[in-house]
Formats: C-alpha cells, structure tokens, sequence
C-alpha cells in the first residue's frame, strides 16, 4: 500500500537536508496497533493517518492513539486491541502530538546550529466461571462505541464477537481465521484484555477522537502482531516517553525499530505541557526522554509486539 505522509499542526516534512529535518508522524494506509472487522463484505477500510504517544514509567504505560479513518462505502468497523492487562479508558488530547513534536523540532534545530545532529543507533540501545466476554468497561466517546472485555479463551472470544456484531445488526457475522489464529496466540501468551471498538464510517475521511488508554506493564508495550489480519505494507512512528532510554527489546527484534532522531530531554515544566496524565506518571523525575521510533515492514510478517525495556 502506498505511504502518505501527514505533518501535524502544519509542521512541514523536510527532505534530505544535511542540517535538520523537522519531523511528523508518518501515515500508513493499513492498521499498525489493531485488527479491524468491517460489518459489511467487501468494504475496505483505508486509514491514511495514525498517531501514537506512548508514556512508559516501568510499571505502567499511558498509550494515546488517534487516527484519520474513512471506508470504500458506509459501514461500521469492530477494531480489536490487545493489551497486556485491564485499561482505564477516558478521552485523549489531540493537542498532544502537535506539542511533542514541537519540542522535538526545537531541539533538532538547536541541534543543528551546534553542530551536534547525530540520528546514529536502531532503538535506545544507546543508553462459576466467569463469562468467557464479560464486559468491564463500556462508554461512548466521540466516534467511538468502547468495550474492554476480559476474555479466557479463544473460544469464548469468537462466541462473544460473533454475538456481539450480531447484536449490532450483523446477519450471520464470521470472524476471519487469521484473526482467530492471532487471538488465540494472544491468550497463550497470557494477553487477556481486549479492547473493542466500534467505529461508524463513511466514504469521507474524518479524524477520530483521540482514546488515552493508561495499564499495568512490565515492559513498554505497542501491539504490532495483530496486524498479521490486514495485508500491505507500513511505516509506523511512534512518539515515546519514558524516564530512561530502552536497550532491551524480548519482542520485535531491536533491528527492526529506528531511532528517527538523537532523543530530546525534556524538563517536568515541558512535559506537563504535553500531557498532564503522563506528567503524573513519569512523577518529578529529570531527564525524562522523548524521541520518536520508526518501525516499516509487510504487515503480515509481524511476528511480534513491540516489547522494551
């Protein structure tokens, strides 16, 4: 699939430029963080933008995603997101992705001016029992119509998605078996929590509202193998916080993530202007990093998540 290139709040994208380039988030026109059933056969569903902000603290991550979204012809889309334990769900702040970049664009320009550009290194290497779909969270936010379903086994997902399409009007609604087979490899690796979020859309392009999803993890998390269920190719970058660069990664081999730029330093102050809640989860700590990781590939190859830490 073709690659477009989308720059936030009219940052502009500079080519090869020795100096610096100023830097935005890349579009893909395939799913990178979910798996998507579209309620109507033969519907494609095209999402020439995505935006992730990910905050990791150790022990728990904030994942703010967003993305421009638009269909072949009028449906509802399913899209499932698999996450590491149950999220607290509420409405993210678009507004954040334009302020990270920002401060990335300032300091890649002081950069320059001093001599010290430096975008070497891949990664951060640098430095009864109960009902198999029981419904823990139910709200709709903007577009959205959010469920987070705590599920036991693959079986009783696909009963539980099937019913639930058919609830939603669907007649006679089959999940596709790569999507089950992904499922299933989810819930061996102990992955029990599923976000289901169904999304109304039209032939026209529209920018969702961005979901702030906040979990317990062991390791900064991104889930890329459910993508395996959509076809094409796909450069996804990610916009990551934490309070210390990542050298570990159990999951998607580290070759594969690229490190787009010498990560930036951030201040407590600077930081609360991007996301108070990440503020909150990072705490008082100096130093925190920001910086960005580029991740491209077929999406069927995606063998792994992103795990680091």
């Amino acid at each position: 699939m073709k690659r477009t290139t989308f720059a936030i709040a009219a940052i502009a994208v500079v080519g090869a430029v020795a100096a610096v380039g100023a830097v935005a988030l890349a579009a893909c026109a395939a799913y990178a963080d979910r798996g998507s059933i579209p309620f109507e056969e033969r519907v494609q569903i095209f999402e020439p933008v995505q935006r992730a902000l990910i905050a990791w603290n150790g022990t728990e991550e904030i994942l703010l995603l967003s993305t421009d979204l638009r269909a072949s012809a009028p449906t509802k889309v399913l899209e499932v997101i698999p996450l590491p334990s149950e999220p607290k769900v509420k409405e993210g702040d678009l507004q954040s992705f334009k302020r990270a970049i920002a401060i990335i664009n300032s300091r890649q320009k002081q950069r320059a001016r001093s001599g010290r550009l430096s975008t070497k290194g891949l990664g951060d290497a640098e430095e009864p029992p109960p009902p198999a779909g029981e419904v823990t969270f139910h709200e709709k936010i903007g577009a959205h119509d959010i469920s987070v379903t705590h599920v036991l086994n693959g079986a009783g997902f696909i009963e539980w998605v099937e019913t639930y399409l058919k609830k939603q009007g669907v007649e006679n609604p089959k999940i596709p078996d790569p999507l089950k087979t992904v499922v299933e490899e989810y819930l061996k690796e102990g992955y029990k929590w599923f976000v289901f979020d169904v999304v109304e859309l039209s032939d026209k392009t529209r920018t969702n509202d961005a979901i702030q999803y906040r979990f317990k993890t062991k390791a900064l998390y991104y889930p890329l193998k459910i993508t395996r269920t959509e076809s094409g190719k796909t450069d996804v970058e990610l916009l990551i916080l934490t309070t210390r660069l990542l050298s570990r990664f159990p999951g998607l081999p580290k070759e594969r993530v690229t490190l787009a730029h010498t990560p930036v330093t951030l201040t407590q102050k600077e930081l609360q202007t991007i996301n108070k809640d990440m503020s909150e989860l990072l705490g008082r700590t100096h130093g925190m990093k920001l910086r960005i990781w580029k991740i491209s590939g077929v999406l069927s190859e995606f063998k792994k998540d992103l795990v680091a830490r």
